[in-house]
């Protein structure tokens, strides 16, 4: 697949113009009701299907297979990464409001990271090819693993990553609208809004762990390795508003996608031996997800949308007025370091 360097440069423009587009139209904080994520969910993903349709009519049908199985790979295990989401947001008590700016910078950091391990990936197996079936292994023991653990929920509370953020960062436990650092009596500190980012960040990072292995066992072109995980990334903001309230009626997704895990990697392991279409491919992993989500929502019909409650979270909240007043600019110089300052040249002057 012979790419040229302008069309690398297109994709990344479109990327960027798009972020730039959902940044200014959700500048100021406000609750994003089931509707308007619904409306941009449906423009994320018209722009995902559309991209393929381009790969598909300027590369044939091969390639359009490839990038549509990858996009699709890439966009039911991102579901799982929203639900873990909605739990960290839960613990946190996170206003509604202020759960895009960090989704939006979760996102933009997921396309960062998400680009480096492609393109290490992209570099392993030109290198190595046995490395194909290193990636197969640890595809078959996460699909394993989340069949057995397809009950079990994120803990926030005994996150490693979480205690070591508190540890090393001093955090207060009130939310100063939606900044992540203040500076209170001197002293600069984080806000809550801070950790949730911190946590959103590093589990996109173990979904890639997962997702970019998997998605290299349809297709080894970087190009659509890279497209298909940004399509399917850009639209993971609206999907959470979308589907966060209904994290309790997809009772049977996770073992889908350990079934689609698996299947990709038996499909890796059987690279020397037959090669399985990619329409093939295509299509198991459309009935596998496609049967999961059905399946779910058979199983749990009749019930509502609902906001997610953890029992043991802490008492994150609002801060009060008088404590938004006293926050401190957090660059430049602190209000008492100003006021020092003129009680001195005050002093200076009197003598």
């Amino acid at each position: 697949m012979d790419v040229p360097l302008w069309l690398w440069f297109a994709v990344l423009g479109v990327i960027l113009v798009m972020l730039t587009i959902d940044l200014v139209a959700h500048r100021k904080a406000h609750i994003i009701g089931v509707r308007e994520a619904a409306a941009w969910s449906v423009v994320w993903v018209s722009l995902g299907v559309a991209f393929g349709g381009y790969i598909w009519w300027e590369y044939g049908a091969e390639f359009g297979q490839q990038y549509y199985a990858g996009y699709l790979i890439e966009k039911s295990l991102a579901v799982d990464n929203v639900f873990v989401w909605a739990i960290i947001f839960a613990f946190f008590h996170v206003p509604r409001e202020y759960q895009h700016r960090v989704l939006f910078l979760g996102v933009l950091g997921a396309l960062v990271f998400r680009g480096i391990f492609i393109a290490l990936g992209a570099v392993l197996i030109n290198n190595y090819s046995w490395i194909l079936y290193v990636f197969a292994a640890f595809l078959l023991y996460t699909g394993w693993m989340m069949i057995r653990t397809r009950n079990v929920h994120m803990d926030v509370a005994n996150s490693k990553i979480l205690r070591l953020f508190r540890r090393v960062v001093p955090m207060t436990d009130a939310y100063h609208g939606q900044k992540f650092l203040i500076r209170k009596a001197g002293v600069i500190v984080a806000t809550p809004l801070l950790a949730v980012l911190v946590l959103v960040e590093v589990t996109d990072i173990i979904f890639a762990v997962d997702s970019i292995p998997a998605i290299f066992g349809v297709t080894s072109e970087p190009f659509i390795v890279f497209t298909a995980n940004a399509f399917a990334i850009l639209g993971l903001r609206a999907m959470y508003f979308l589907l966060a309230d209904m994290m309790h009626r997809f009772i049977y997704l996770k073992l889908g996608l350990a079934f689609v895990l698996i299947w990709v990697g038996v499909k890796m392991l059987l690279l020397d031996v037959y090669k399985i279409p990619t329409s093939v491919s295509l299509a198991v992993v459309a009935v596998i997800i496609a049967v999961s989500i059905i399946a779910s929502l058979r199983a749990t019909r009749g019930q509502s949308r609902h906001e997610i409650v953890i029992d043991n979270a802490p008492p994150f909240r609002l801060a009060t007025e008088e404590e938004l007043a006293a926050a401190e600019p957090v660059w430049g110089r602190s209000r008492r370091v100003a006021q020092d300052e003129e009680i001195e040249r005050s002093s200076r002057g009197r003598s």
